[in-house]
């Protein structure tokens, strides 16, 4: 922080204050705030209560990431040490793997926006988040289940099947795990599933934003591969363009034969024995435009 008095401050152009303590949230010299309201500009009152603003938001935002560490939390107190969150992606596409992410991350740890990666609508923010999450984590790993096994094993038991991967392609064996709504058969470790986990956990959180920029580049470079089907925008859900596409264009290797719009372009009846899950999972394809899992 800067030695200046709040005199000195007053001297500076309100937009040098404003990339001070606004755009870079610096710490606020006790007084500025005071001296701000006092001023003849207006410029300065409004400064001073958008300093409040930047203020109560990173307060907010303070409050919400030690929420989002309470299960964590009691686990370290237990002397947990590496707690691992994990998340998937891509159970509901037509196309492409589903992915799952590990990640355990650092007693205390706080990354200011990291939240459930279905509200993170920008994909930008989403891979400056996961390139975070890489560099500071004490272990991440992602483990994926292929279209051949989801259409053998259904898309439920491939979900688990690549979750369990990403656990053991972590380097460590966690000393427990935390899942976002289920339990990962064959887990090497103690663990919880946790309903709406990525919304109410900080591993399980950063856990779904690797998984989904994972997924999301794979689809985008099956696009190159498999040029007309818009992958890299719809990541192979069950859009109106991409139901079309199958229609005109027919069906890829990378289709998930076992789902009933795949099957229906194939001029194929329905699955023998569809998932309860899978059964869930389609009930509003006609309607269906949302690109995340």
């Amino acid at each position: 922080m800067s030695a200046d008095t709040v005199e000195q401050l007053l001297l500076c152009a309100l937009s040098e204050l404003t990339e001070r303590y606004v755009t870079h949230s610096q710490p606020v010299p006790a007084g500025l705030l005071e001296a701000l309201d006092g001023d003849s500009r207006r410029g300065a009152r409004e400064l001073a209560r958008r300093i409040r603003g930047r203020q109560e938001r990173n307060r907010s935002e303070g409050q919400r990431l030690r929420h989002l560490l309470k299960f964590e939390v009691e686990l370290w107190e237990q002397g947990l040490t590496h707690v691992a969150g994990v998340d998937e992606a891509g159970m509901a596409p037509l196309a492409g793997p589903v992915v799952a992410a590990a990640a355990v991350l650092p007693k205390g740890y706080r990354l200011k926006g990291l939240d459930d990666s279905k509200k993170i609508l920008d994909a930008e923010k989403r891979e400056e988040l996961a390139v975070a999450i890489k560099r500071d984590a004490v272990a991440w790993a992602v483990g994926r289940a292929e279209v051949e096994e989801i259409d053998r094993i259904n898309i439920y038991h491939a979900g688990l099947l690549a979750m369990r991967r990403a656990v053991e392609g972590l380097g460590l064996k966690p000393d427990f795990v935390l899942v976002d709504a289920r339990k990962i058969p064959e887990c090497p470790c103690p663990q919880r599933g946790i309903i709406k986990g990525d919304t109410l956990s900080m591993s399980i959180a950063a856990a779904s934003i690797l998984a989904k920029t994972t997924r999301d580049r794979m689809m985008a470079e099956l696009d190159t591969r498999y040029p007309g089907y818009g992958l890299a925008a719809h990541k192979g859900y069950p859009t109106p363009q991409h139901v079309q596409a199958l229609k005109e264009k027919g069906v890829l290797p990378i289709h998930r034969r076992s789902f009933a719009p795949v099957r229906e372009a194939l001029g194929l009846g329905p699955a023998s024995m569809p998932s309860a899950v899978q059964t869930e999972l389609f009930a509003a394809i006609p309607t269906a435009t949302t690109t995340k899992s």
